[in-house]
């Protein structure tokens, strides 16, 4: 079985240093993002600020349940932000991403196998993880979504 600090390195590979699966992760891609492309609308699709925020929700809502609070997140509510207006708002958003990703994968390190397999907040929502291998897919999933966009954005800027 894999254990907590497996896990923990697959969410850094996403999210903080890894290159294995995508080639990337949010941390390299995002980096050379200025504010006014990550808030700039390509037709109907969601923005980079719009879909960095609504990953940070996610991993924000988990890791207040690993410190003790309650599972606050609503999937309604995930894509409801404030548009950015400064480099300075991006910046904010970049940072938070960047910290509580880390401090995500440390909680998820310091699982031991007992608690990776007890059920998260309710039975109905399954193990810690299967939170936490799905929060790594879906991180992916908009990973994907983000280098298209960041591409199509840099070929209108051509």
């Amino acid at each position: 079985m894999e254990n907590g600090n497996d896990i923990a390195n697959r969410f850094r590979e996403v999210l903080l240093n890894g290159k294995w699966i995508a080639n990337t992760n949010y941390k390299d891609t995002l980096s050379t993002v200025d504010w006014k492309q990550a808030k700039k609308q390509i037709g109907t699709l969601n923005s980079i600020s719009l879909l960095t925020q609504h990953v940070n929700y996610y991993v924000f809502g988990i890791l207040n349940v690993f410190n003790g609070g309650t599972l606050e997140i609503r999937d309604t509510f995930s894509f409801d932000f404030p548009a950015i207006k400064s480099e300075e708002d991006w910046n904010d958003i970049l940072n938070k991403l960047i910290i509580n990703s880390e401090q995500f994968a440390e909680h998820v390190e310091n699982m031991s196998d007992e608690q990776l397999e007890l059920p998260f907040v309710n039975e109905k929502y399954g193990t810690y993880r299967r939170n936490i291998e799905a929060i790594i897919e879906h991180n992916y999933y908009h990973l994907g979504q983000i280098s298209l966009i960041k591409k199509m954005i840099l070929e209108s800027e051509k």
